[in-house]
This record gives structure tokens, C-alpha cells and sequence, in this order.
């Protein structure tokens, strides 16, 4: 190996026992109908905080002694790593001060004070979460506090880790394992595990496309800080991955590292909930998209994909939704000209729609003294086939207009 770091994953598991639950490794049947293969969920959503950051959190905090735990507790985080820091706090009788940036979803902010009740503190600053991650270590530094960080710490590391003994505690010698990234703490412990103890298995990292910071890091040899991400799968959109992670993924990756689209996600998300009545947040669903992108590497191999978290608000459902139809192609925004005489839409309507086509947006301004005027139109299809032919009859109608494309700003303040 060319990094050495004290993952110390056996004390981890024997600290760990009796607070985090052993989730369960759940066999999949539709999927592994529709891969031809053996799909199992290991179940992290149903950790005690809805997700695996206790295993981490918890790990290092009981890893200082009782005078140590007097000067207090730091944390940064989008929200479940602080919901992690928050359980431990309380459960160790420690104060905590846990810094959120002010645009974490209001879900996650509850559910931190709940774990912590009056054991912690929650301060919601700065616009990302890099700017509270730097708020919060000046904080810990004035105050002479112990920082947690959400994933760039070997007892972090160890601690997430025990998530892949679960797995080959129950399942010999999985084929593929494909496990979420976002500053990589979860992928690098079940990595490092993995490679002692189950060296044929492969893991996959999965990062969420407009967060890349593993892939960029790869690219150059070096963790490097992104200058914009998405922040749709907050719970895995990291805008610099760690140094401890990054050596560790560098050794045990090779090229099984997959990038998912938003809207890939938002689709598992939906499938996830209707087929399997599992509510799972955006990062808590990207190993299972990556399935899509190995289907014919796993076909007849025993898969596993962590599902990292559940803490999803349901005020994001119209965006998911949103987001899915237009990714799977099923939803289109144009700028249309009509014509300003009556009929024109009623024309548009008959004529340019086919039979289950359906216009869910609809905003128009009649304009004086001019032949036409735009129209802002959205148009959900029940098929790609149904799209193609909805842009022939535009054509074949001499229909004037302009696609929203997805990377359109416009788009951006419609989803």
C-alpha cells in the first residue's frame, strides 16, 4: 500500500456495540429481477439517526476520556453528521456546539436538536457548508473545543467501516459492493475493510455528478477544492474531498468510481418509494443508481448497495418529481411565438398535441400593435416517441420556438 493510516476498525465495532444498530442486509427482488443478479440493501436509513454518521461521530467522541469530553464538543455539518454528534452528545452527557449552514433543510435542523435535546447548541451560518465548516473551526480553536469532522479522520473512518463488517458478517464474499461519496469517509472504511478481508469483493464509489471532488481529485493526484457544486444530494455534495480519504479511495477504487446525474437520483428516489415504500434522501439513493451504469458486470454477482440515509424532507417532493420527468425525458419547456389573433392556441392545442400530451405550464401576455407574442409552455409526454413527434408537428405547423435546455439558467428557476 502506498498510505498507511491507524484504521482501527475491531475497537471501533467493540466501542460501537450496544449503540448503533446492526441494520439489516435486506434481499431486493424486483431489482435483482431486473439485473439478473442478487441485489441486497444494507439498510443504513434505518441507523437510529436515519443514517451510518453515528458509527463515525460516535467512534471518535467516545474515544476521548471524561476530562477531555468537560471542554465540549465542535461539529460542521449539512445534517447527519451533526444528527450523529448530536445522539452522541446527549447519550455521553457532553455539551456540543453544532454549526449548520443556514440553508440546511429545516427536517435536518429539528431532528439534530431533537438527538441533542439541551446536551447541544445549533448555530445555522454561512451560505454552504464550507463556509460553516471554517465558522466552526475558529470557533472550536477560540473556545478550545474538540472538533469532529464529518469524515476526514482515521477514528471517523474506522468507525463508518463497521458498516462492511455487518455485510460479510451476513453475506460471504459479495461480488460488488457500491457505496455513496461524499467526503469519502463511509467508502474509504468499507474500502480498507474490504481489501483485508474480502480482497475479491469490488467496491464502487458513487458520487453525485454536480459534486464530483473525488473524480476532479483524481484527475489532478490531489484533493482540490471545486469552485461551484450542486447541492441537490446535500448529504454528499462536498466541494473538496479529504486528504486521508482521497489517499485511501486513490488505493482502492482503481476506475470503479461513477458519476450520477441529479435526475438519475430523483428517479430512484420515486422508484424506491413507490416499489419498496422506502423514503430515502438524494445521497441515500446513488448506490442504487449506479446500478444501471454495471448491469452487465453484475449479472448473476451478489450486489450490495448501502443506502446511506432517509432524512428527506417531503416539502422536495415536487422537485424530485420535477427533476425526474426531465431527466427521463418525459417534461420540456419551450418559448413559443403565437400568433396574436383568436384560435392560434386552440390551433397549437389540436393540431401540434398529441392525444396525452399535457400542458402543465401555461404563461402568456397579449402584446399590442405586434404580430405575435412568446409564450411560456411546459409540456409533460408519456413517452420519448411522444416527444419526437411533438417537435415534427412544430416543425410540420411552422411553429416558432426555442427549447429550454437543461443547463438553461431558465431551467434552473423552474426545477
Amino acid at each position: 500500500m502506498s498510505y498507511f493510516y491507524d484504521i482501527d476498525i475491531a475497537s471501533a465495532y467493540k466501542r460501537l456495540a450496544g449503540v448503533v444498530q446492526k441494520t439489516p442486509l435486506v434481499y431486493n427482488k424486483n431489482l435483482s429481477l431486473k439485473y439478473q443478479c442478487d441485489v441486497f440493501f444494507k439498510r443504513e436509513d434505518l441507523q437510529i439517526v436515519r443514517s451510518y454518521k453515528l458509527r463515525g461521530a460516535y467512534n471518535m467522541i467516545r474515544s476521548f476520556n471524561d476530562d477531555d469530553l468537560k471542554r465540549g464538543i465542535v461539529c460542521a455539518s449539512a445534517g447527519n453528521h451533526s444528527q450523529g454528534v448530536a445522539y452522541s452528545c446527549n447519550l455521553l452527557k457532553t455539551h456540543g456546539v453544532i454549526f449548520m449552514p443556514a440553508i440546511a433543510q429545516k427536517q435536518k435542523v429539528n431532528q439534530t436538536k431533537q438527538f441533542g435535546g439541551d446536551y447541544v447548541d445549533v448555530k445555522l451560518i454561512g451560505d454552504n457548508f464550507d463556509e460553516c465548516y471554517a465558522e466552526a473551526k475558529r470557533y472550536c480553536e477560540q473556545n478550545n473545543k474538540i472538533f469532529i469532522p464529518p469524515f476526514d479522520d482515521e477514528l471517523i473512518i474506522a468507525g463508518q467501516a463497521t458498516v462492511a463488517v455487518e455485510i460479510i458478517e451476513e453475506l460471504n464474499n459479495p461480488d460488488y459492493i457500491f457505496v455513496p461519496i461524499g467526503g469519502g469517509g463511509l467508502c474509504a472504511g468499507v474500502s480498507h475493510y474490504i481489501k483485508n478481508h474480502s480482497p475479491k469483493t469490488i467496491v464502487v464509489g458513487v458520487e453525485p455528478q454536480g459534486a464530483p471532488s473525488l473524480k476532479e481529485a483524481l484527475a489532478v493526484g490531489h484533493p482540490i477544492t471545486l469552485s461551484k457544486i450542486d447541492n441537490f444530494a446535500d448529504g454528499a455534495a462536498v466541494k473538496r474531498t479529504g486528504n486521508i480519504t482521497f489517499d485511501i479511495l486513490k488505493e482502492n477504487l482503481g476506475e470503479h468510481l461513477v458519476l450520477i446525474p441529479e435526475g438519475k437520483l430523483c428517479t430512484i428516489i420515486l422508484q424506491l418509494y413507490t416499489q419498496e415504500a422506502m423514503v430515502v434522501e438524494p445521497a441515500g439513493s446513488l448506490s442504487v443508481a449506479a446500478l444501471d451504469f454495471y448491469a452487465d458486470r453484475i449479472k448473476n454477482k451478489k450486489v450490495v448497495c448501502i443506502i446511506s440515509g432517509s432524512n428527506n424532507n417531503i416539502d422536495r417532493l415536487q422537485e424530485i418529481k420535477e427533476r425526474a420527468l426531465v431527466f427521463e425525458g418525459l417534461k420540456h419547456y419551450f418559448l413559443i411565438n403565437f400568433a396574436q389573433r383568436p384560435g392560434s392556441l386552440k390551433e397549437f392545442v389540436n393540431k401540434v398535441l398529441g392525444p396525452q400530451d399535457d400542458i402543465t405550464r401555461f404563461e402568456y401576455l397579449q402584446k399590442n400593435f405586434r404580430e405575435t407574442a412568446p409564450a411560456f409552455i411546459g409540456i409533460e409526454v408519456k413517452s420519448k416517441e411522444d416527444y419526437e413527434q411533438l417537435i415534427v408537428n412544430m416543425n410540420k405547423y411552422k411553429i416558432i420556438y426555442k427549447q429550454v435546455e437543461q443547463d438553461d439558467l431558465l431551467m434552473g428557476y423552474l426545477v
